[in-house]
C-alpha cells in the first residue's frame, strides 16, 4: 500500500476549510443503509462561531487515495444533525449524510408495471426527489407489477434489489459518486485490497441467524389459511429445526417454491471483524482479501486522520446473499 498524505480535506459551503478545525473525523457506510455518513467533532473557537454551521449546509471530504496521489472526493453530503456540549471546553458534534438519506427518510406510493428493472425504478425514484443520476449498467432482471402502499423510498428500492437478485440477477446497492447515483453491483470494486498488517481478527462463528427448515406459503386468501406449497429441510438433525416461513404470492408451484426455500437454508452464521490501518476507499460492498479468502465488506468504519484506522465488518458472498437479499 502507498503511503498516503498526511492531511484531508474538510470543506464547508464550498467555502470555508475546517481541515484545522475538525479534532476527528469518522466515515461509516453499511449494507443495511443507503447513505454514507460522517461525523466530526470540534472545539468551538471564535472561527467555528464565525462559519455559523447548520443544517443544510454542505460538507465535502477529500483525500489522496492509497493507490494514487492526486486528491479525490471521499465524501460528500449535507449537515443533517449539530449537537453542542460544554464540559469546561465547548465541542460541536456534527453529522452529515449524503443526499440519499433523503430517500431513506422519505415515504411515498408508487405503482409499478410488470417488465421494468430495478435500475428503471431506481431512476424514477431519483428523478422525483431531485437526485442527479450517474451512468450505470441495467440490472437486467425485469420485475413482476407492484403496488408499494405510503412507505419509505429506501424500502422500495430494497424490495426491487431483493426480487432481482431471487430471480437470479446479481447483487446491487445504490451508491453515490462524484457524477451521481449508481447501482454498485457488490463486489464490482477496480482494486480488489489485500488486508495485510491488521491489528486485530475477530472471527464469530453463530447459529444465530441460522435456518434449517423454511415453510412456503403461496397466495394469501382472504377467511382462507395460506396455502403451505412446500416444506423444505436442511439440517434439522444436526442443528433442530429452526424454521423460516417464507409467503411469496408470486411463487406458483411446489417446484418454484422448493427452488426459493432451499435459498434460504444456512447453517453456522460466519463473519470477521478486522481493525487496522486506513485504506480509505474501501466501502460497505466492496470486495477484499483476507488470509487468502474473498470477502465482502458489510460495513465499514474510517476514522480518519495521521495515521488512520479503519474497522470492517466482513462476510463471504453467500452470507451476504441470504442476509440481504433473500430475507
Amino acid at each position: 500500500m502507498l503511503e498516503q498524505e498526511k492531511w484531508h480535506q474538510v470543506i464547508l459551503a464550498n467555502a470555508a476549510d475546517l481541515s484545522e478545525l475538525a479534532e476527528s473525523i469518522i466515515l461509516e457506510d453499511s449494507l443495511d443503509e443507503i447513505a454514507y455518513r460522517a461525523s466530526f467533532r470540534m472545539v468551538v473557537t471564535p472561527d467555528v462561531y464565525k462559519l455559523k454551521i447548520a443544517p443544510g449546509q454542505s460538507i465535502a471530504i477529500s483525500a489522496p487515495l492509497p493507490d494514487q496521489p492526486k486528491k479525490a472526493t471521499l465524501f460528500s453530503g449535507g449537515v443533517w444533525d449539530i449537537t453542542s456540549e460544554d464540559r469546561g471546553v465547548k465541542h460541536l458534534m456534527i453529522t452529515v449524510y449524503e443526499r440519499t438519506i433523503q430517500i431513506a427518510k422519505s415515504e411515498d406510493e408508487y405503482l409499478f408495471p410488470a417488465g421494468q428493472t430495478a435500475a428503471a425504478r431506481l431512476k424514477k425514484y431519483a428523478a422525483d426527489w431531485g437526485i442527479p443520476v450517474g451512468k450505470f449498467e441495467d440490472t437486467g432482471i425485469p420485475l413482476a407489477k407492484a403496488l408499494y402502499r405510503p412507505q419509505t423510498i429506501w424500502s422500495m428500492i430494497q424490495s426491487d434489489l431483493k426480487e432481482t437478485a431471487k430471480k437470479g440477477g446479481a447483487m446491487f446497492r445504490p451508491r453515490m459518486t462524484p457524477s451521481g447515483l449508481v447501482l454498485y453491483k457488490i463486489g464490482s470494486n477496480r482494486f480488489v485490497w489485500v488486508l495485510e498488517l491488521m491489528e486485530e481478527i475477530v472471527q464469530r462463528r453463530t447459529l444465530e441467524g441460522a435456518v434449517t427448515q423454511v415453510k412456503v406459503l403461496g397466495k394469501q386468501e382472504e377467511n382462507k389459511r395460506t396455502p403451505v406449497l412446500a416444506v423444505v429441510k436442511g439440517e434439522t438433525s444436526k442443528y433442530g429445526t429452526l424454521q423460516k416461513v417464507l409467503q411469496d404470492d408470486k411463487l406458483k408451484n411446489a417446484a418454484q417454491a422448493k427452488t426459493a426455500g432451499q435459498k434460504l437454508l444456512t447453517g453456522i452464521q460466519e463473519t470477521i471483524t478486522v481493525s487496522g490501518p486506513d485504506i480509505n476507499e474501501i466501502r460497505a460492498g466492496d470486495r477484499v482479501i483476507l488470509n487468502n479468502m474473498g470477502l465482502i465488506v458489510t460495513s465499514v468504519r474510517h476514522t480518519l486522520g495521521t495515521p488512520g484506522k479503519m474497522t470492517l465488518e466482513l462476510a463471504n458472498e453467500n452470507y451476504v446473499r441470504r442476509r440481504y437479499f433473500l430475507d
